[in-house]
């Protein structure tokens, strides 16, 4: 059985109650309970972690080059300015799908860039958190 591991980056264990206009109202639980069901109903095994240190999210994309046939990630704020996280998902030769909740484009305009994207198999933005459920079903056509 193929296994995935989905990232959060920083904030987004505050989901639910950090600015709930953009973000929406579902918990990171409650969002991460979602995408374990969909991934066992496509018949994978999925692992969810959210880490609001940069040194953490490195190390964790370094133990599922050994562990994972994928990843899931949203970055945050790192998806702007993290050349480390970058090299890390570049280093690791696994599919990567970048996700974020809101539609980063149609914001402040140091969102506009995604450093990481280069290095990720593609990007899925602007679904709330169906971005994280759109990811399931791109990262199992490239696992």
């Amino acid at each position: 059985m193929k296994k995935i591991l989905v990232m959060h980056g920083p904030n987004l264990n505050l989901l639910g109650v950090r600015e709930p206009g953009i973000y929406g109202r579902n918990s990171l639980a409650s969002i991460n309970e979602e995408i374990v069901l969909k991934c066992n109903r496509e018949g994978m095994d999925c692992v969810v972690y959210q880490s609001n240190s940069e040194g953490e999210l490195i190390s964790r994309l370094h133990d599922a080059m050994n562990q994972f046939d994928g990843v899931i990630l949203n970055a945050g704020a790192y998806t702007h300015y993290s050349y480390a996280i970058r090299d890390a998902i570049s280093a690791i030769r696994l599919p990567v799908v970048e996700v974020h909740m809101s539609n980063v484009a149609a914001r402040e305009e140091f969102r506009h860039t995604s450093v990481i994207a280069p290095v990720c198999a593609g990007s899925i933005v602007g679904f709330g958190k169906n971005s994280y459920l759109l990811a399931v079903d791109a990262i199992k056509e490239l696992i």
